[in-house]
Formats: structure tokens, C-alpha cells, sequence
């Protein structure tokens, strides 16, 4: 199997260390982009799109459902991605800080 461009395999392992699973793939952002860019444009559905580019569907359609609340096109309430980073780095402050105080 070929790795598309923009992505970086990582094996993963069973809790047993005997069988292995699929390799985990991480993706950058341009080959995440681009994917959901080819679902937008193209006349073919996202099931399609993940069969070329050797994506599981349900990560291919979080990658479009992502980049349509980044587009303002998603629910009212859903947090785009920097109002998630900024939520995951407060709830990481908050950790330490109460860490420190119980010290």
C-alpha cells in the first residue's frame, strides 16, 4: 500500500504485542485540506474520495464536518479549531494550577 503525499504511518500494536493492527497515519494539514477540498468540488461523495486516497470514511467526513464549522458553515454552538486549541490549553493551565495549589 502506498502512503499518499502529507502523511507519516506509526504502527500501532494489540494489547498482546502480538498482532499487529493497521499502521496509524498522521496527516498534515495541506493533505487534510486538499482531501476535503476534492468532497467539495468533485461530483464524487466523500465514500468515494476515501477509497482514492485510502481514507476511512468516518475520518474523511470529521475532517469535512471540521472544516465547515472552521468556514462559520457548521452549527451555531460547535468551537472551530482555535477556540478548541485555546479551550485545550486553559483546561491544561487549569490542571497545572490546581496541581500547584494542592502542594
Amino acid at each position: 500500500m502506498d502512503t499518499p503525499i502529507g502523511a507519516t504511518m506509526r504502527l500501532e500494536w494489540t494489547m498482546d504485542k502480538k498482532k499487529k493492527r493497521r499502521k496509524r497515519r498522521a496527516f498534515t494539514p495541506e493533505f487534510k485540506a486538499q482531501a476535503v477540498q476534492l468532497c467539495a468540488v468533485g461530483e464524487r461523495n466523500i465514500a468515494q474520495v476515501g477509497d482514492d486516497l485510502d481514507l476511512t470514511e468516518s475520518a474523511l467526513r470529521g475532517w469535512v464536518q471540521r472544516a465547515e464549522i472552521d468556514a462559520e458553515k457548521g452549527p451555531p454552538d460547535a468551537l472551530n479549531t482555535a477556540e478548541r486549541e485555546e479551550l485545550a490549553k486553559l483546561r491544561h493551565d487549569n490542571k497545572r494550577l490546581t496541581m500547584e495549589r494542592d502542594i
